[in-house]
């Protein structure tokens, strides 16, 4: 039988963004305990589903409690659970990412959230020599039928360096290059969705491998690893 998420786990998240404050959740401490056992059975197998076609370094289970000193925000406790995988660097760059949030909010995330400054500039300089290959890859029917576009944020022009008027701009402007695939609950709910997580994870093997030679190598081509 295959590890899914039950209709509890979507049912205690509900009932918690209703009663977000700490003494109804130590009321309910032992559900969460369970809940909780059954969310990182879910990302453990994810793991090793991963594991059996990529080099994941580590996973890491976000808890449930909100960091609330520098937000408005108040609300004491997380209405989702998220994990991320990291692939082994330095020769492997990327990860991917499970969110569970109820209301059909619930989603996977796959790239490049947050690269560095140096990381960025590099993707950015390859993306200005060559295009060709990027959109080769991501315009693939099967991964655009999976994973559609790019999302996240970009600058609204040109980045510093970079002319606004060339021809890959729609690339070079980004600062995130992400993908990420939406689940309804009923999705969530079915026995299969832990294997059609790890179905569309594979499908974006090619750009990770395209991605990680550009950030192994300098523009030349030569290894810096």
């Amino acid at each position: 039988m295959s590890v899914m998420i039950s209709k509890n786990v979507l049912e205690f998240l509900k009932t918690l963004e209703k009663n977000n404050n700490r003494d109804w959740f130590n009321d309910h401490k032992s559900e969460f305990k369970t809940i909780q056992k059954e969310i990182k059975a879910f990302y453990n197998q994810a793991l090793y589903d991963l594991n059996r076609h990529d080099s994941i370094d580590k996973l890491k289970l976000f808890r449930i409690y909100r960091d609330v000193r520098f937000s408005k925000n108040k609300d004491p406790y997380k209405i989702n659970f998220g994990g991320s995988f990291h692939r082994v660097k330095p020769a492997l760059r990327g990860g991917y990412y499970i969110h569970i949030q109820p209301n059909n909010e619930s989603f996977i995330a796959t790239g490049f959230w947050e690269p560095a400054s140096a990381d960025l500039l590099r993707i950015r300089k390859e993306f200005e020599m060559d295009d060709t290959e990027i959109r080769e890859i991501i315009n693939e029917p099967n991964f655009r039928n999976v994973w559609g576009g790019f999302v996240g944020d970009e600058v609204k022009s040109a980045p510093r360096g970079f002319n606004k008027n060339h021809k890959a701009i729609d690339l070079i402007k980004k600062k995130q290059y992400i993908f990420i695939k939406k689940y309804t609950d009923n999705e969530v709910l079915n026995p299969n969705f832990i294997s059609e997580i790890d179905i569309a994870f594979k499908v974006v093997r090619p750009y990770f491998n395209y991605m990680s030679d550009v950030l192994t190598t300098d523009l030349n081509g030569v290894s810096l690893i």
